[in-house]
């Protein structure tokens, strides 16, 4: 069995490696080559944590595993990131564990990457303006992923805690880009690309301002009752995502589906646009949105990728099992 520790995984994964792995899966999904199982996901009453599992197999890749792992939110004052999770890797043809590989940079890396997949596949092709709603951890992996898809010439940004804001400036700044806080009515006006990437329970981004052209990543609702968007914007939008099961269920759709405003037949899978399958967007004017619910293929593809280079690198520790 091998060892691939969290510590190595940054010497060893990139976000263009990331891209190609979660785009290479999202595409087995939509052809049937891979699928998903139920997530579980469940507070366990001590530390205020969530824990939970996320597993599948892709017959393309014979990556089978799970994701195990959750959020603590006192983490971060213990010097710790909250949330924390682990990769297990099985051989599809045996079931012996091939790989534990750290999964902390792994998630940020594969959440990243699908909201860049879908800016790829989705967005217009002039977009000069980038707008980011959040500025915890996850945002800068979102904002450097981002910013690899498009020629962005500026990046506005919005948080619920102001003070939060320059760690999306500083960001901007390495990429060698402007930044401006904005209002949400600003940040609409002038946002060619929106990512939204916050826990919310309640919208902030609203209807009203969101303008025609504009691709929207909500990257933040994975449960039941999260929610970063208005309803009414996927009413207008032609609505992607990873998983439509976990889309209507656990994702930004289960509020839309919920009020009647679309139906789970209008919840494209992005993976239908990377085949080819589906036009993706039809016009200038056209509002795309991608509802990223986080799948546990994404998490062994990048898994999966990082064993091979840690094998290559001579890094992999081997130990009998």
């Amino acid at each position: 069995m091998l060892i691939v520790p969290e510590s190595a995984i940054a010497d060893l994964m990139t976000a263009d490696e990331s891209f190609t792995a979660v785009e290479a899966v999202f595409a087995a999904m939509s052809r049937g080559d891979a699928y998903n199982f139920p997530v579980i996901r469940e507070a366990i009453g001590h530390a205020d944590a969530l824990y939970g599992f996320k597993s599948g197999f892709d017959r393309a890749g014979l990556n089978l595993g799970l994701k195990s792992g959750g959020y603590w939110p006192g983490n971060e004052a213990k010097g710790l990131t909250n949330h924390q999770s682990t990769v297990f890797l099985f051989d599809a043809d045996t079931g012996q564990c091939r790989a534990v590989v750290g999964g902390n940079l792994l998630t940020a890396l594969r959440t990243a990457a699908a909201s860049a997949v879908s800016i790829a596949h989705l967005a217009r092709p002039d977009a000069e303006v980038l707008g980011m709603i959040g500025a915890g951890h996850q945002s800068v992996f979102q904002m450097r992923a981002a910013v690899r898809q498009r020629s962005f010439e500026k990046i506005v940004g919005w948080n619920y805690h102001p003070e939060m804001l320059s760690r999306l400036a500083d960001c901007a700044a390495e990429l060698g880009l402007p930044f401006e806080d904005a209002s949400l009515e600003e940040l609409g006006a002038q946002s060619d690309v929106i990512i939204s990437i916050t826990s919310s329970q309640a919208p902030s981004l609203m209807d009203a301002h969101v303008t025609p052209g504009t691709h929207i990543a909500c990257m933040g609702t994975d449960t039941k009752g999260k929610q970063e968007v208005e309803a009414a914007i996927l009413g207008r939008a032609t609505v992607f995502t990873d998983e439509v099961a976990q889309s209507i269920t656990i994702g930004e759709a289960q509020h839309a589906v919920g009020q009647g405003l679309i139906a789970e037949a209008d919840v494209n899978e992005i993976g239908a646009v990377i085949n080819g399958t589906h036009p993706g967007r039809r016009s200038d004017a056209e509002i795309t949105l991608f509802d990223g619910t986080g799948v546990g293929l994404q998490d062994l593809a990048v898994a999966s990728a990082v064993v091979e280079r840690a094998v290559a690198a001579g890094v992999a520790i081997d130990v009998a099992f």
